[in-house]
């Protein structure tokens, strides 16, 4: 319980500072989500370059190479988390909207600043939690269970900032929601947005 409330205290504190400096803090949050996503991709296609080099080197030179298993699973957590808040900033995650397009343009607000706010704090206490496992991991100097043994604390490494760049990118459009003048970032996408056509004005010429 104490935790929970140091995890509470730490997102308030986050929450004042990323609103008195919504717009220098979208744009740094910004670069390192770009960057973070590129290094993803780039891993993706490693990965995919790295299994084939795996199977060829099992079936056609019977030599495969040590470890390969363990290395494309630590691999996994930092494809989805270094690139999981500019998903978020854009809109483009998976979700359910039937009901909430069908409601009140009020209506729809508030339930995204709700849900909003729902994920700050989860996202808050994933990211605290999954600190601490790294922190053990590191400590420890854990690896993988067969050769070359790998370690798994920089895997694990993203998994907490991942979370974080989520909490603080939720804020922030948490902002953008509430007072769009004063953060008008190009980099926040909200639901309505996607629906309307690119570089629409508000009036259309009749």
């Amino acid at each position: 319980m104490q935790e929970l409330l140091y995890v509470l205290g730490a997102v308030l504190v986050v929450g004042i500072v990323v609103t008195i400096t919504a717009v220098r803090a979208g744009a740094i949050l910004g670069t390192v989500e770009r960057a973070l996503t590129v290094g993803s991709t780039v891993l993706i296609l490693s990965t995919m370059v790295f299994v084939t080099a795996e199977i060829v080197m099992r079936h056609f030179f019977n030599s495969p190479i040590q470890g390969h298993l363990e290395l494309t699973s630590l691999f996994v957590p930092v494809i989805v988390f270094a690139a999981v808040s500019y998903t978020h900033s854009q809109n483009a995650h998976v979700g359910m909207t039937l009901v909430v397009d069908n409601l009140p343009k009020k209506v729809q607000t508030k339930i995204e600043f709700t849900t909003l706010f729902l994920t700050v704090l989860t996202c808050a206490v994933l990211a605290y939690f999954s600190y601490k496992f790294t922190y053990d991991e590191w400590e420890i100097d854990n690896v993988t269970e067969t050769p070359p043994y790998w370690l798994t604390w920089p895997s694990a490494a993203f998994i907490p900032l991942g979370y974080g760049l989520l909490a603080i990118r939720s804020m922030l459009k948490m902002v953008n929601l509430v007072a769009p003048d004063y953060y008008p970032q190009d980099d926040v996408i909200m639901a309505d947005e996607l629906l309307a056509p690119e570089h629409e004005t508000e009036e259309t010429p009749a």
